[in-house]
């Protein structure tokens, strides 16, 4: 059974799973197309973070515009356009024995794109979830959601995977950030165009 996680709670993912190599981690949501008339499109991304919480370059940035990183310790399975349906709208599968050993947490963020050309933000967006499955298995470990509590933000990192002991572990965070993913870059530490 998943356990499900509140903001700002931390669990053991490798502890108490011995054997846990491959991950899937299922990102999905829902939107209101009638505030703003446009379709939404919101992209999932994986920024893999090394010691002092920066992407040591921008290979460790996972997104629609760069899927697989060349460790394939991380692989984005592409841009879901338009969010509709049940169950996860994207997908990225983590292979823990391939992070290299220069990345300490692996930070999953989920932005709108075009958010402030199409008059669009969080408030907009309900029934928010990441979700860590053993892709061995297809068992859910884990089940965050984010709840409600976002209203102008264009940007969230929704949770992250870190290395703490030896160990891996997972953290819901759910925080909001303004400026959509040029800010997440900026945050951590990729230049962008």
């Amino acid at each position: 059974m998943a356990i499900n996680l509140t903001k700002g709670q931390k669990v053991d993912l490798t502890k108490g799973n011995p054997g846990l190599k491959k991950l899937m981690v299922g990102l999905g949501w829902d939107v209101n197309a009638f505030d703003s008339g446009a379709d939404f499109d919101l992209d999932a991304a994986a920024f893999m973070l090394g010691d002092n919480g920066k992407c040591p370059t921008e290979k460790e940035f996972i997104f629609y515009g760069n899927l697989t990183h060349p460790s394939e310790a991380i692989k984005h399975m592409g841009d879901n356009l338009t969010g509709e349906g049940e169950g996860d709208d994207e997908q990225i599968f983590v292979d823990l024995t391939k992070i290299p050993s220069n990345v300490s947490k692996v930070a999953f963020t989920v932005t709108i794109y075009e958010a402030e050309s199409r008059g669009q933000n969080f408030g907009q967006v309900s029934n928010s979830f990441i979700r860590i499955v053993d892709e061995g298995t297809g068992r859910e470990l884990i089940h965050y959601d984010l709840g409600e509590d976002f209203s102008i933000e264009t940007a969230v990192v929704v949770g992250e995977l870190y290395k703490y002991n030896g160990e891996w572990k997972f953290n819901a965070i759910g925080s909001g950030f303004q400026g959509g993913l040029a800010a997440l870059c900026g945050h951590y530490g990729i230049e962008v165009a």
